[in-house]
């Protein structure tokens, strides 16, 4: 058990730089929130001056400047930092140095040792043989050579072939990356080796790591993701059941996500969707175990059409998505919120509850709202928001830092993210409506400097709405 006041730094931005401001809030802790000239006008700045004060507040030049986030650190007395998602969230080395550093602070995620071992594709993969767990079938180290990789490739190509696949492919993977990025999929042999050079250059810019995995591309298949909760100690886990991110724009980006991940009483599925739910969450769970995991995390699945599962791999962060899977979850009937069990475990508090506390009801989607043009390959949309809101309701959640009282001009230097929306539904019909009726309902309207107006996705996330849960 911890004791006294912690003060928190937020290495983050945006809505969940406001969620884990107002966990620390709720548990009684002082937060820091930071901020660049871009996000001046962002929603955590004002609510940290407005729920902190002007000394919860520090203007850095980049979140992404590990020198400066701990200045700051320093400068206001921190004793732990909260990475959230992005930037930091899964550098093993950022969460070694805070461990480390000659003034130690507390990293709130897995440890440094933790990250370290699941955010390799191939250690990952090596733990889930062991264990029996299914993976996708592949490479299982990183290949540097070319020559190598070029004979690997044909090998799956020709396996393809050989089995009758009317379509063959491969996905090329950078070995230590993430998230969706670093990933492409070549369907010609001839294709290949450029693509390696690609994926091996890319690896070496963003994670000074020219590792490669090569992996066969399993069409049709759903996307699904196991929300996994431990204690400090590595020693007790609980799982927030699943939830299903299959719809994502042409980046491998997830634009729907929903809770649980199967709906077997809505849609006739031709396996046992219930079995496989229970397959992935009691196979996370035991690698959770293993590793003796010590904070939130994530297990990612692919499912092919026949219901053959496949570990993808493991985000050791809090996803953007975790509150779809808060939504559906109840502690010994009380109300879950990710982001605070999180801070609180990281803090080194007891879990307190088991998985017979936890219950699951319902279903729940998360729309991802952004400033975008699907029709344009998904690109983003540069201007000023004039107006922007909803009508509330007891089964919606809306997490924003666009102000809803003045406009708010989108920084060009991130992702157009605008808002994250949490619809919740008792059947998987209610929860459709209820999603179209929050759509259709949102004002939001904006211009960029030549006064054409405001693209974002929300026809695109409403033509989707009917097809949740389907293969």
């Amino acid at each position: 058990m911890y004791s006294g006041e912690h003060r928190v730094l937020i290495a983050n931005r945006g809505e969940i730089a406001i969620r884990i401001a107002k966990a620390c809030i709720e548990l009684k802790h002082r937060f820091i929130c930071v901020y660049t000239e871009a996000d001046r006008d962002s929603g955590h700045v004002r609510f940290a001056r407005e729920s902190g004060g002007e000394k919860s507040l520090y203007r850095i030049s980049s979140y992404r400047d590990d020198n400066e986030i701990f200045s700051v650190a320093d400068n206001c007395d921190a004793t732990a930092i909260h990475p959230g998602y992005g930037f930091f969230a899964e550098d093993f080395r950022f969460a070694r140095r805070v461990a480390k550093r000659e003034n130690p602070l507390i990293f709130i995620g897995p440890s440094w040792w933790v990250i370290r071992e699941l955010g390799d594709k191939i250690n990952t993969k090596h733990l889930a043989r062991r264990l029996k767990v299914p993976t996708i079938p592949g490479s299982d180290k990183p290949i540097y050579n070319e020559i190598e990789a070029i004979e690997f490739a044909d090998s799956l190509f020709s396996f393809q072939k050989e089995q009758g696949f009317k379509a063959t492919a491969i996905m090329v993977k950078a070995s230590a990356g993430g998230g969706g990025m670093g990933i492409e999929e070549v369907t010609d042999q001839d294709e290949f080796r450029s693509a390696f050079r690609r994926i091996r250059n890319y690896a070496k810019r963003q994670f000074n790591d020219e590792g490669v995995l090569i992996e066969q591309r399993i069409y049709g298949f759903n996307h699904l993701e196991v929300q996994i909760v431990s204690e400090r100690s590595g020693k007790k886990h609980v799982h927030f059941g699943t939830r299903n991110c299959s719809i994502q724009s042409s980046g491998n980006q997830k634009r729907i996500e929903v809770a649980p991940g199967f709906a077997p009483e809505g849609i006739d599925y031709i396996f046992n969707a219930a079995d496989v739910l229970e397959r992935i969450t009691d196979h996370s769970l035991s690698m959770a175990k293993e590793v003796g995991y010590d904070n939130v995390g994530t297990w990612e699945w692919i499912v092919t059409p026949k219901g053959d599962p496949f570990l993808m791999e493991v985000n050791t962060r809090i996803q953007v998505e975790n509150g779809v899977s808060a939504a559906i979850a109840s502690i010994n009937g009380n109300e879950v919120d990710i982001v605070r069990e999180q801070l609180r475990l990281g803090l080194g508090e007891e879990l307190e509850y088991s998985q017979r506390d936890i219950a699951l009801k319902g279903l729940a989607l998360e729309y991802r709202i952004l400033a975008e043009n699907p029709d344009d390959n998904f690109s983003p949309w540069v201007g000023t928001i004039s107006k922007f809101g909803w009508k509330e309701q007891d089964w919606l959640k809306v997490y924003t830092q666009v102000p809803t009282d003045c406009d708010y001009e989108i920084p060009t230097e991130f992702d157009p993210n605008l808002a994250l929306a949490i619809v919740r539904g008792d059947s998987l019909q209610q929860l459709r409506d209820r999603g179209v009726s929050f759509l259709e309902g949102l004002k939001l309207q904006g211009a960029d400097r030549f006064g054409n107006e405001l693209q974002s996705n929300i026809s695109y996330l409403k033509d989707k709405t009917s097809r949740i849960l389907e293969f």
